[in-house]
């Protein structure tokens, strides 16, 4: 199923804010453009570096930039369409604070 991605403008300013993330996210638009998901296991097979996270959250961590930025997502798979909710956008560093404060799983920012 196409993937619709919801608050497309909060990564492109991101990225606009942090300008050596650009190609990096540039990139992960346009692979996300031509992703096909049935199942959150797709996720995995498009984006290998991604992790689905545990809990029943249905959020999954995307490694854009080599694993210099890290970005949340809460996805919904639908009869006809997946939505992708960003949630937070920030560094490995930034991830990684948040982790330590277990906010993965409820953080929304966008």
């Amino acid at each position: 199923m196409k993937v619709h991605l919801i608050k497309r403008q909060t990564i492109e300013q991101f990225a606009k804010e942090n300008a050596r993330s650009r190609p990096s996210f540039k990139l992960w638009l346009q692979i996300l453009g031509s992703a096909d998901w049935a199942e959150p296991e797709d996720i995995l097979e498009t984006f290998g570096s991604a992790d689905l996270l545990g809990n029943g959250c249905n959020r999954v961590v995307f490694d854009i930039g080599g694993n210099s930025y890290r970005m949340i997502c809460h996805y919904v798979i639908g009869d006809n369409q997946v939505h992708l909710f960003v949630c937070w956008i920030g560094t490995h560093a930034e991830y990684t604070k948040l982790c330590n404060a277990r906010k993965q799983y409820k953080i929304s920012i966008y």
